[in-house]
Parts: structure tokens; sequence; C-alpha cells
């Protein structure tokens, strides 16, 4: 995964970028604040960043607050890196729109874990955002029944857009995902099935 890293200390973050690499990341760094915005607002911006809260020019806070305004389909995964400890430190980064929190000195091995979430959770957003857009396809696709239908007053039939007249259930079945189930309602069996019944069984009983 294409990982930023925005840190001002060189040695900081060359032993991020060498570690990054020996794990199988593709790694892009910036030196301040600003050029971390710069990078994160182009079309292929990495997903997942390791951003210095102390930096020059903006401070990874103030990053974290504009990359949360700005409007995207799918905001990247923040890990704030900072010698600051307490709680209250950790509530003013998560606060300002970090997704973790890590404190220097950190171990190899945290580090290497906290990265492994961030990129989980940046596959499942993929994936999600993914599943969105099919749905919105599909959705776009559904043939829907709207505006005014001409209808027959007499035989009920359906003018559609070529002049050609339909029954119901033929225009809507074309112009629609419906399906059918028949059924008789209690009107059509008293007025035409019950009549039909009371002959049938009238001449059946003729029938020497």
């Amino acid at each position: 995964m294409k990982i930023l890293i925005a840190e001002d200390d060189p040695i900081s973050s060359l032993v991020l970028k060498t570690n990054l690499i020996n794990w199988g990341h593709e790694v892009v760094t910036a030196v301040d604040g600003l050029g971390a915005l710069t990078i994160l607002q182009q079309a292929d911006a990495p997903r997942l960043v390791i951003l210095d809260w102390m930096m020059p020019g903006l401070e990874g806070t103030e990053v974290c607050r504009r990359l949360r305004l700005q409007t995207s389909d799918i905001a990247p995964y923040i890990i704030l890196l900072t010698a600051r400890q307490g709680v209250e430190e950790v509530v003013k980064g998560i606060a300002a729109g970090a997704d973790d929190y890590l404190t220097k000195p950190y171990h190899r091995d945290e580090l290497r874990v906290r990265v492994q979430v961030g990129v989980r959770i940046v596959d499942l957003q993929s994936k999600l955002a993914e599943r969105v857009n099919q749905l919105q396809d599909a959705a776009a696709q559904v043939k829907k029944l709207e505006g005014i239908l001409p209808m027959c007053g007499y035989c009920k039939k359906i003018r559609d857009d070529h002049d050609y007249w339909q029954n119901v259930e033929s225009y809507v079945a074309t112009h629609s995902e419906a399906e059918f189930s028949h059924s008789i309602c209690p009107s059509c069996y008293v007025e035409i099935v019950q009549p039909q019944l009371d002959a049938f069984g009238s001449a059946a009983l003729q029938v020497p």
C-alpha cells in the first residue's frame, strides 16, 4: 500500500521509510504539513498517512482538521505520531481527526501492528465503496413507472410510447421489474366465477 510519511526530522523519517519498505509498502514523504496536504490532494494520493504532530508550517493536528473538512468519498487513514504523552493529548489528536495515535519513542512491532490495522481499514473502505457503486449502478438500471399513463376507459388497456395498446399486466411487466401471481378478487368471483360454476352444476344435473 502507498503510505505517506509527514515528518520534519530526517532521521525519524528515514527509519519509518525503511521499516515500511521492508514490510512491502510504497512510501512517499513530506517534511511539513503543507507538503503533506499537497500530496494528499492529488488523484493518486496515499490512503494511509503517518503524520508527525510537531511540524513547521502546519502541525499534524491542523492537517487532520483540514483533511476532514474536505469532501471525499474515502478519507485517508491517519496515524498521528508524537512525543506528547497523556490522555489529554491523545484526546486532542483523535478529536482533530486522527484515526490512531502512536507515542515516541515507539516500538517497531507496535508500529507494524498499527500500520496493519490501518491497511485493513483502508481495504474494507475500498471494498465498501466499490459495493456502494455497484448498488448505485444497479439502482440506476431499475425500471420504474412514473408520470401519467393513457388508459382506455372501457377495456383498461394502456397506450405505450409507440402508440401501441397493451393490457395492464403486459405493460407493467415491460416497464418494471415486477412479476405477477394470478388470483381472483372477491367481486370477480361473485360476478364471473360463481355464475359459471352454477351454470356448470346445472348442466351436469341435466345429463341423463
